[in-house]
């Protein structure tokens, strides 16, 4: 792989279009009737211990954990996703979110996902306004843009799925790295400058007001795709940040319109028990609107963790700002914990 200067097209297995995605051995993982067994005895000891306090010591998963170490690595260094299926589809929060909790912490180092540290985050419409605070993404049923979390590897584990809709969409950022190189390389050279991001508006405890990312980026030969539109959106409304170009619009709508391309993305549904996880530097993701069941206990329920990754790839430095450290390997990525004075 090149440093982006040369802007040759890039090549790896992270690199996937469509619905090829679906047949690689690398991305459907199918858990047997043991390995099911197994974790369900290991989260059934630990059912009186707060799931967030709970360490990776003392769990062991002699049939599954090598399976697991090799999801981990696929993470990485092959397609950068896993779709992990067979669960029960009637286990009850307390013991599924045990179960996605021991998997995680199998994989990587689970990070806060807000202000007040929450690292095993519900994600569920709370019907807030859209002009309130506490508004994001996740809490809303609406279509969500292609973009990435703050963290090397997110996961989600399906609690409850929505009365119709709320698909799951992956593209690969290499996949379009290429096409925008072939189609538009003006564009491709805008992407991979810096963008200014404004801090989101849970993000109480980071006192960086606003930082700079790329788009694409190549580090020490690696690729790296992050974006998060909405905060650059917000940047550009902010009156003490520059305003985007008109060639800065014309090239983010481009990744988001070839994003949207059937030949280009992956479409799927989870369903109770599915355990997804997706490497946020090789790919994009994004929720589809849906309608919820009426009655509250029926609900879309999602449970979510950002995992920071021990074989994780070294960053542009222009990261540090908003992940922590850039080297490969370093704890980094989540949100800074509010304290208060």
């Amino acid at each position: 792989m090149v440093e982006r200067e040369s802007r040759l097209l890039v090549d790896h297995p992270s690199l996937w279009r469509g619905e090829e995605l679906v047949g690689r051995t690398d991305w459907q993982i199918l858990l047997t009737g043991l390995e099911i067994e197994e974790l369900q005895t290991a989260a059934e000891r630990l059912l009186q211990q707060p799931v967030e306090s709970i360490e990776p010591a003392g769990i062991e998963l002699p049939l599954l954990g090598p399976r697991l170490k090799q999801i981990g690595h696929d993470l990485e260094h092959g397609c950068g996703a896993a779709w992990l299926r067979g669960l029960p589809a009637d286990l009850d929060q307390a013991l599924l979110g045990r179960i996605f909790w021991v998997v995680a912490l199998h994989l990587g180092t689970p990070l806060s996902q807000s202000a007040e540290g929450e690292r095993l985050f519900s994600v569920a419409d709370k019907g807030y306004a859209s002009d309130d605070p506490r508004t994001r993404g996740p809490n809303t049923n609406r279509k969500l843009s292609y973009h990435t979390d703050r963290c090397d590897v997110i996961g989600f584990c399906c609690h409850r799925q929505a009365k119709s809709g709320g698909e799951n969409r992956i593209v690969s950022s290499m996949a379009l790295y290429n096409e925008i190189l072939k189609q538009r390389p003006d564009l491709l050279a805008v992407l991979c400058e810096p963008f200014y991001y404004l801090r989101h508006t849970v993000d109480g405890g980071n006192d960086k007001p606003w930082c700079q990312q790329r788009v694409f980026s190549f580090c020490e030969g690696h690729f790296a795709a992050n974006l998060l539109r909405v905060l650059i959106n917000r940047a550009h409304a902010h009156p003490d940040l520059p305003d985007l170009t008109a060639q800065q619009v014309e090239a983010l709508d481009l990744v988001e319109t070839l994003a949207d391309e059937p030949h280009l993305h992956c479409s799927f549904r989870q369903e109770p028990g599915d355990l997804f996880f997706v490497n946020n530097w090789v790919n994009l993701h994004r929720r589809t609107e849906f309608e919820d069941w009426p009655e509250p206990d029926r609900r879309r329920h999602i449970l979510r963790i950002w995992l920071s990754m021990p074989n994780s790839r070294p960053l542009d430095p222009l990261f540090a700002d908003n992940y922590g450290s850039v080297e490969a390997g370093a704890l980094r990525g989540g949100m800074k914990a509010k304290v208060e004075n």
